[in-house]
């Protein structure tokens, strides 16, 4: 019986974590709680437990209408009338430009 560590060796370079998410295109980043919510004007937004405690930028898009984006993916639209958020159909889907008619 061998255990890993008779198969394979620590690497060499040391591991300095990842860097620190920015929005610089949205108007406010916020921080999710551990219960899944952003808080907007003293109400709360559900978006999800599986993003608590990291940032999401947040951009206005239209008058009440605001985008909640993670990393390089839209997450969904809220207005801040209901404060309900509305998903993407799937924003972790390959993003593939439609085949030329010519």
């Amino acid at each position: 019986m061998r255990v890993p560590a008779d198969d394979y060796r620590p690497s060499s370079r040391p591991y300095a974590g990842l860097v620190e998410l920015e929005y610089p295109l949205h108007d406010w980043t916020a921080i999710v709680t551990t219960c899944g919510r952003i808080c907007y004007e003293k109400r709360k937004v559900n978006l999800s437990t599986v993003v608590a405690g990291q940032k999401v930028g947040v951009a206005q898009v239209s008058e009440h209408i605001w985008l909640v984006s993670f990393m390089d993916y839209d997450l969904g639209y809220f207005d801040d009338e209901t404060c309900r958020l509305e998903p993407i159909e799937n924003p972790f889907r390959p993003k593939v430009l439609p085949m030329s008619p010519e």
